[in-house]
């Protein structure tokens, strides 16, 4: 059966980038022009997703109005001669068939990933994480895609990573079946360093059998109430195969700073507007280590209004 649905958790808070999350959902934030969640929109589509469901929660109402036409900017840029941006904020809302469900409480992937069942239906489905954005020849979600042609069960996207992240991962022990390809033996999530059974991490990208709704009814929440999607394929695990591959491609971790800003400036310096001017400003780029910005210590100055 054809992978037509693609599941995309957006619900997530944001913590890693307050303050400026405060008023806007993380999955906004661009990288060079283009928000970083339509960048996992387009990849899911150049596989082939033909239909794109987001679970939302509260104050993401930006990503929704994203993704839908803007008849007021369409009319200010067709008044000013500007084809080229009209075309393209035209293009968005027709990339794919949007379809949008809350997520009531921020009660983990696993939850989120469950309560798209009834949209879902009783089919294969991709599960795409904005954080990670993957440059790569082959979309990411499509190497993923091509594992369960094969195999026609679940199938994970996996990444080496070192020690000192492993307890930040899910982390699979399995055997290789073919280049790259793992079947799983067992997950476990974030493990400490001298627990973890290898080095790779399990990275936002699946494409999941719909036996996994039962499994993610049978999974308790942790400790944080949570229910994990981790703790869920471990429980599928005990009923069916379930594979991984590894990611090809450059691989960027947009949900912390450091991957944010490594994925804009080397997707910037790809661009062939700006990509050359921008690398001769890198090359020229000298900075002065003591002249840094004051920062301002809301706290503290809250505090001293206080008295």
């Amino acid at each position: 059966m054809k992978v037509r649905k693609a599941v995309f958790p957006v619900a997530g808070l944001g913590t890693r980038f307050l303050p400026a999350t405060k008023a806007q959902p993380k999955e906004m934030l661009p990288i060079v022009d283009k928000p970083a969640i339509q960048y996992a929109v387009e990849e899911a589509l150049a596989a082939g997703i033909e239909t794109i469901i987001m679970v939302t929660g509260r104050g993401k109402d930006a990503i929704e109005n994203h993704f839908d036409r803007s008849v007021e900017l369409e009319q200010v840029l067709g008044a000013q001669g500007k084809a080229d941006l009209l075309r393209e904020v035209q293009m968005i809302p027709e990339l794919a068939a949007f379809c949008y469900i809350r997520q009531k409480a921020p009660l983990g992937l696993g939850h989120a990933v469950l309560v798209t069942r009834d949209l879902v239906g009783e089919e294969p489905f991709a599960v795409l994480l904005a954080d990670d954005l993957i440059d790569a020849r082959v979309p990411g979600i499509q190497q993923i895609l091509e594992v369960f042609d094969r195999y026609r069960a679940s199938v994970l996207a996996v990444s080496p990573v070192s020690r000192e992240e492993l307890n930040s991962y899910g982390i699979i022990a399995g055997r290789e079946v073919a280049a790259g390809v793992y079947q799983v033996t067992d997950l476990v999530e974030k493990p400490a360093p001298q627990d973890a059974p290898s080095n790779l991490g399990i990275v936002g990208r699946y494409v999941l059998t719909p036996q996994i709704f039962e499994a993610l009814e049978q999974t308790p929440s942790d400790a944080r109430g949570e229910v994990q999607l981790t703790h869920a394929l471990k429980g599928l695990l005990r009923r069916q195969k379930v594979y991984a591959v590894e990611l090809k491609g450059r691989r960027y971790d947009t949900g912390s700073k450091l991957g944010f800003l490594q994925a804009t400036v080397e997707l910037a310096l790809k661009r062939s507007d700006i990509g050359e001017v921008f690398r001769a400003y890198l090359r020229g780029l000298k900075l002065d280590p003591g002249a840094r910005r004051p920062v301002v210590d809301t706290a503290r100055r809250t505090a001293q209004k206080k008295r």
